[in-house]
């Protein structure tokens, strides 16, 4: 046997290695970036906070005086609804977020889709035959949209 066998090994020495390399990634993309955002549930009661702020601080004039008190209870009462449902489900406003994403990028699938049809030339048109349109076909989905190469800026 050799020595190295010989010895216990305490731990898996692979998984310590891959552990300290995440610990140090980790402390490299906090000094460049800063701290990670936290949970939705954080960000809201942050976007909360940062509203309520902001309007308190614009001048009694520019609203009048009963208008900044209005906008102060109305920020208070959505303060007050909003946190019970924090403290009880904070994972909610995760899946939310979550939910959010999926349902932007269905949307964008879509109009991608629909542009494809849009502004894709037919073997006709490049043939100058012709627009290559059915114009007698109401179901030719090249009719409907913008003509052209227009494209659509999601972002």
């Amino acid at each position: 046997m050799s020595e190295a066998n010989d010895r216990p090994v305490d731990g898996d020495p692979w998984a310590d290695a891959c552990a300290e390399d995440l610990e140090a990634e980790k402390a490299r993309r906090r000094a460049r970036y800063g701290p990670p955002p936290g949970s939705a549930a954080e960000e809201l009661r942050k976007l909360m906070d940062a509203v309520g702020e902001k309007l308190s601080a614009f001048p009694a004039p520019l609203f009048g005086a009963a208008a900044q008190g209005a906008v102060q209870q109305v920020i208070r009462q959505a303060k007050s609804a909003v946190e019970p449902v924090v403290e009880r489900n904070p994972e909610i406003f995760d899946h939310l977020a979550a939910a959010g994403g999926e349902l932007l990028a269905a949307y964008r699938s879509a109009v991608e889709g629909h542009e494809t049809r849009w502004t894709r030339e037919t073997d006709a048109a490049r043939g100058g035959k012709g627009s290559g349109r059915a114009a007698d076909d109401p179901a030719d989905p090249r009719d409907e949209g913008p003509s052209g190469t227009e494209r659509i800026d999601l972002d």
